[in-house]
């Protein structure tokens, strides 16, 4: 029996997130080059930056792409004469970077290290790139008297400023709202690559179980007493329309009963922790996180709570694990209008670490119906139609303290009833995506022969699918 397609030379990202099988092994490359190679030599090769590498923005057929990218002088050197160009890699300004070569059995070689580029995505390391350290620095203090002085701005000028500033934040070139597909037509052409360079269809685990093709998960952020108390409001609409959800409380900020905590775990909904005060400094320093998270760590084992979402979406890739949930939702894929603008392009979870990140995929309410008046839920329609189409996650953020009115609830409950009798749609509580993604990851296919079968934890409900050679 072959367990496993390839050999790599390194732990593969991009194979562990599409569950692609291989086994790390010692191999025969340039040095310098990390592969994943079939047992006749033929395979993936790319070139494996030392260090910190920058993430350098480049274009690779149309689409964005943050790695740093080896030239073809010095490709041409590493590979030797059986290679050629194949596909050209172009720099931000549209000068030629470097090229995917192929050799004449197949093989491939990407002048780019996949994990990398996958990664500046997840993590936005894409963003020092383009906004540069000193740019990033005033954002960054710009955020932080912001919500110094928010307490005592009143309510209308918030909004008014909110609504000026929009109109720039909606001309953020990348990502680009509301849809940004940069990561995932990167992961679809590295999937295609691999399939090409291997010869032969390539197995990996569709993202969703039960023959399902794409999730919705629908969350709540509750940010004031006022929210508190209108919970019902949305709840009674999604439970009669047969749907469940989180509501993410703020424990520091108003009394949160534990009765009422139990009643919505009783009643087949998610409780999460919605940050200490909503005061966006949670993760404003390292030193207040630390002091303040066992205090948050407390409330969530109170309320049973696997799940975290910062305030204001406030995130730092390398602080989020410490938190110690099962999950995280507080990036968004896209998302120019929030306090931390950005996001991780994805579509699908992905893992920091060992904490599995949820990214809410549809635009917030209060970012479409206060600050751009939207009239209606046409922009959640169109992105969960495209995240439907591409196989993808639709994770909404609502909020109690701002769908209020008889209008407001009327919008969610027909978002809610147009996908109510879809067959195709997996609808979940993020506590079900996050252990279901980590059953998933503790899967992989096995060959018996010609035959391909799925071993793991998730076995009995994941589904094979294979990315075949043009």
């Amino acid at each position: 029996m072959i367990r496993a397609l390839f050999a790599s030379t390194h732990p593969s990202a991009f194979c562990d997130h599409l569950r692609v099988p291989y086994r790390v092994a010692e191999l025969d490359v340039p040095s310098g080059c990390g592969a994943l190679l079939l047992p006749s030599g033929r395979g993936l090769l790319w070139w494996h930056a030392d260090g910190d590498a920058r993430a350098c923005e480049h274009h690779i057929e149309a689409d964005r792409l943050f790695a740093e990218v080896l030239d073809d002088g010095a490709a041409s050197s590493l590979l030797g004469r059986e290679w050629r160009q194949a596909i050209p890699v172009r720099r931000a300004d549209d000068a030629p970077a470097g090229s995917v070569w192929q050799r004449d059995d197949g093989s491939l070689f990407l002048p780019f290290d996949p994990d990398a580029a996958i990664m500046a995505f997840w993590s936005e390391g894409y963003a020092a790139e383009l906004a540069g350290a000193g740019r990033r620095g005033l954002r960054r203090a710009a955020v932080r008297a912001y919500y110094g002085v928010r307490p005592v701005l009143p309510r209308s000028l918030q909004i008014a400023l909110r609504r000026r500033f929009a109109r720039i934040q909606a001309r953020a070139p990348f990502p680009r709202w509301p849809v940004e597909t940069a990561l995932d037509n990167l992961l679809r052409f590295l999937l295609q690559c691999l399939a090409g360079a291997a010869g032969e269809p390539v197995p990996w685990i569709q993202p969703w179980p039960d023959d399902r093709t794409w999730a919705l998960v629908l969350t709540h952020d509750v940010e004031t007493a006022v929210g508190y108390d209108a919970v019902d409001l949305l709840r009674d609409v999604e439970r009669d329309a047969g749907y469940r959800s989180s509501w993410n409380f703020v424990p520091r900020r108003y009394d949160v009963d534990d009765g009422r905590v139990r009643e919505l775990w009783d009643d087949g909904f998610e409780v999460g922790v919605h940050g200490l005060y909503h005061d966006g400094r949670d993760l404003e320093s390292l030193r207040t996180l630390q002091q303040r998270l066992p205090e948050i760590r407390s409330y969530a084992e109170r309320w049973s709570s696997v799940g975290f979402r910062s305030p204001a979406t406030h995130r730092r890739w390398e602080w989020m694990p410490m938190l110690g949930f099962e999950y995280d939702t507080s990036y968004p894929d896209t998302d120019p209008f929030e306090p931390q603008a950005g996001g991780c392009c994805s579509l699908l979870p992905f893992f920091n670490d060992d904490l599995v990140e949820l990214p809410i995929t549809l635009a917030q309410d209060h970012t479409i119906f206060v600050i751009l008046r939207d009239p209606d839920e046409r922009r959640w329609l169109e992105k969960t139609h495209f995240l439907r189409e591409r196989g993808g996650m639709a994770l909404l953020n609502t909020h109690p303290d701002y769908m209020l009115e008889p209008a407001s609830v009327e919008l969610y409950e027909r978002f809610l009833r147009a996908f109510v009798d879809d067959d195709s749609m997996w609808h979940a509580l993020p506590c079900e995506v996050s252990a279901w993604w980590r059953d998933r990851s503790a899967t992989t296919p096995v060959r018996d022969g010609d035959e391909w079968t799925l071993e793991g934890k998730a076995a009995g409900r994941a589904r094979l699918a294979y990315a075949r050679p043009d």
